[in-house]
């Protein structure tokens, strides 16, 4: 993929829930939430403190992580749906 994001940005993926619950119940396509779970598939070099010093990203690419419900811009890259985000708004790494 030919996209790189800038400064403390991150491209996400996200990861597809359960269709089902554990008690066998089938959610249909109208009633589900969009997953708060994704993929890191790119990360920007950092943001920048005052005085201009580089601050790493905490998360590198394949990570998965957790993110608010209302998190990122949705965006369309070479027909799949993903997600720019800050990396502030993402609330953990998946271990």
């Amino acid at each position: 993929m030919a996209f790189k994001p800038l400064h403390d940005r991150v491209l996400v993926r996200r990861v597809a829930s359960d269709e089902k619950t554990k008690g066998g119940l089938i959610f249909p396509d109208t009633a589900k939430e969009k997953p708060a779970e994704g993929e890191v598939v790119s990360v920007g070099e950092g943001a920048r403190k005052d005085s201009g010093e580089l601050i790493a990203p905490s998360v590198k690419a394949g990570d998965r992580i957790l993110f608010g419900k209302w998190s990122g811009t949705e965006v369309t890259l070479n027909g799949e749906e993903l997600l720019i985000m800050k990396e502030s708004d993402i609330l953990g790494i998946i271990a």
